[in-house]
């Protein structure tokens, strides 16, 4: 039987992609990736290995989760070393812990390798901080897409608006104008700062910077930073944009 590693590749930028997770791409037999995985990455793979996409594509198009599952277990009892490389963290809205349980399950030795998770990269970028000295000592990670079979929402905007001082959502587009809604009934003014930041590292990056009380619609895939950390970091982001002219 061999290993599975489960990978987090980090944002769009190859470079951001940790010292372990390099070098096992660099010795496995198989890789099994994300759709928004860097090619640059996939290059890094030794030449002969598997390298398999088994990303979903817009309107929910490509491998079940149930299929990946599969396919991963499969390899691992052919090949020694197989990796399952995210975007991102593999542990942060993403499956690899349900990856991870499935092969132990069945006997399959597996590990972890993080990432750099896009609801912090993305926003570092511009040179938001999740929290900084004297303005922001807390933060929440938290989705703005759940799974309809749950028949409810967990995450409760209302209650996190007066919980943290940062709020991060991943996958948001969609319920851009009803979360912030939600954020502002919970008591955060509607001139709360808020950053955008689509496909970041990419080449079809955007960043924009509104307000609670503005945020409607939302380009897709986004990172949404809620919070007072917005406005003191694109401050530093733009001084620092002219030092570099």
């Amino acid at each position: 039987m061999g290993r599975v590693y489960i990978v987090g590749a980090g944002p769009g930028d190859p470079e951001l992609i940790t010292v372990k997770g390099l070098r096992l791409l660099g010795s496995a037999d198989v890789v099994l990736h994300d759709r928004l995985v860097s090619a640059e990455l996939l290059r890094r793979v030794k030449p002969g290995a598997l390298v398999i996409d088994v990303g979903k594509r817009p309107g929910g198009v490509g491998p079940s989760q149930e299929e990946i599952n599969e396919l991963l277990f499969s390899y691992a009892k052919r090949y020694d070393l197989v990796v399952r490389l995210h975007g991102g963290d593999p542990l942060v809205f993403g499956r690899g812990f349900e990856e991870c349980e499935f092969l132990v399950s069945r006997g399959v030795p597996c590990e972890f390798v993080p990432g750099i998770t896009s609801g912090l990269a993305a926003p570092a970028k511009y040179f938001i901080p999740p929290v900084v000295r004297g303005v922001a000592s807390s933060v929440v990670l938290a989705t703005g897409r759940e799974d309809p079979r749950k028949g409810a929402r967990q995450v409760d905007f209302r209650r996190l608006a007066g919980a943290v001082d940062t709020i991060i959502i991943y996958m948001g587009a969609s319920a851009a104008g009803e979360i912030a809604r939600e954020l502002m009934e919970g008591g955060l003014p509607g001139d709360t700062p808020v950053a955008v930041v689509k496909s970041a590292y990419f080449i079809d990056e955007e960043f924009s910077m509104t307000t609670l009380a503005n945020l409607y619609s939302v380009p897709n895939p986004s990172i949404i930073v809620v919070g007072k950390v917005v406005e003191r970091g694109v401050r530093l982001w733009e001084a620092a944009r002219r030092l570099s002219l």
